[in-house]
């Protein structure tokens, strides 16, 4: 089957989905072109901003070379999903550029379907990409609204503010070493297995997290490379410190907790509130059945300290 009979039998089909899930409720994110020509063509609704991001996946380096057709189409959009979720921003349209190193309908099929699948609870919309032969990798642009000068940006942490974050971190970590070494003795452990293999390959983007708090985070990151990290993103935009509870922090049980604050592929998000907002952030959470914890505060000055005043390195993953 060549490139564009591909296109048409599987790919296709993700646009079509999309439309029917979209179009009785958002009209407005259907694109006025869409797959099938050089070019999309797309209508920014009035007062909207266009929040735009692109990730590319590897085999063997962003999922494990064992992972699924289903779970890496499922976890190349849902990463991509939640960088618009860290803008606050409504998802509405993606590109899909992939490098296959074979033609497998099967694997396509099932590629498509773990796409579907996150494309349920957060609608959007395929409208067009490139496929070529070679070394298996994804890459994805999605493109997200969001109301005029309200999108959640990583420098607007003021001192004062609340820090928080969403769900539990370092699972993803104990999920990639569960799914790395079978041996491994976290297997014999008390631990939900399957939950913390979910948690590496099929995470949840906080899309509608997100747009809520947009009315009362003052910034927001997703916590794609670990907390310690990305939460210093924050501070290094804001120009701004951090004081950290580190007891407070929900971290995944069988990991040190300073290894889950420096593990990846959480895709929670953090962000910074003021502290006369804390009742209406908890009750966010607890509509959306999300736990999120306050876990320190914005200080003046730089870096991350803990209650007892002692440095925290902000490490965490490095592409490079």
């Amino acid at each position: 089957m060549n490139e564009f009979a591909l296109i048409d039998a599987y790919f296709k089909r993700l646009s079509e989905h999309a439309g029917a899930l979209l179009s009785p409720s958002h009209p407005e994110l259907m694109p006025a072109l869409g797959i099938g020509d050089d070019c999309a063509l797309l209508n920014v609704p009035a007062g909207m901003q266009l929040a735009v991001s692109s990730d590319t996946l590897v085999a063997g380096v962003h999922f494990p070379e064992s992972a699924s057709a289903f779970d890496i189409g499922y976890k190349s959009l849902a990463v991509n999903l939640s960088d618009l979720a860290a803008m606050g921003a409504q998802p509405a349209w993606f590109s899909l550029c992939v490098t296959l190193p074979d033609q497998s309908e099967n694997w396509i099929e099932s590629f498509c379907e773990g796409m579907a699948a996150v494309m349920e609870p957060s609608p959007i919309v395929l409208i067009g990409g490139d496929t070529t032969r070679g070394p298996l990798s994804i890459s994805i642009q999605v493109m997200g609204l969001v109301p005029q000068g309200k999108a959640m940006t990583r420098s607007g942490a003021q001192v004062g503010d609340t820090i928080y974050v969403s769900g539990c971190v370092g699972e993803a970590a104990l999920g990639l070493l569960l799914a790395q070494n079978e041996s491994d003795e976290l297997w014999s452990q008390d631990l939900d297995h399957q939950h913390l293999l979910g948690r590496l390959h099929r995470p949840e983007p906080r899309v509608v997290l997100g747009w809520a708090i947009k009315t009362v985070a003052h910034a927001c990151i997703d916590v794609s490379d670990g907390l310690l990290a990305d939460l210093n993103h924050v501070l290094q935009a804001s120009a701004v410190g951090a004081q950290l509870d580190l007891p407070a922090i929900p971290t995944a049980q069988g990991l040190d907790p300073m290894q889950a604050l420096s593990a990846g592929d959480d895709y929670e998000l953090c962000f910074t509130a003021s502290p006369a907002d804390h009742d209406q952030v908890i009750a966010m959470g607890q509509v959306l059945d999300l736990p999120i914890t306050a876990i320190g505060t914005i200080t003046e000055g730089s870096g991350i300290i803990d209650l007892q005043g002692q440095p925290i390195t902000a490490s965490g993953y490095r592409h490079f």
